[in-house]
């Protein structure tokens, strides 16, 4: 049976291997035919950043490893717009496309999934 899950990330990008774990998780649970989601709130608006320079913290590109979910056909990625306001980002500052929500819809986009991981 197909479970729809949602991850959720809030820490910064390049804050230790927390992504690059997380992005092995969401890869496994994918591996079986599982609807996979993200959601990103908070810092975590940065990992969908261009022009970022990971070379400088001696790390990978964190929107490379995101790019990577498409293969998987994980395609639902949402943004909180007032995570994206707070931090100056627009749409336009994004490497990979995302639906931009609202804070009010974060609870409805929790509630449809079946399995939620808060990262």
């Amino acid at each position: 049976m197909i479970k729809k899950y949602l991850f959720v990330l809030r820490k910064p990008a390049y804050c230790g291997l927390y992504i690059q774990e997380t992005v092995d998780i969401i890869l496994t649970t994918a591996a079986f035919d599982q609807h996979i989601s993200l959601l990103l709130l908070d810092e975590a608006v940065f990992h969908l950043k261009t022009n970022q320079q990971p070379q400088l913290a001696e790390k990978k590109q964190v929107s490379a490893l995101l790019n990577a979910l498409e293969i998987f056909d994980i395609k639902d990625i949402f943004l909180e717009a007032e995570s994206l306001a707070r931090y100056g980002l627009h749409t336009e500052d994004c490497d990979i496309p995302a639906k931009i929500i609202n804070q009010v819809d974060v609870a409805e986009v929790i509630k449809h999934h079946d399995i939620v991981f808060s990262c």
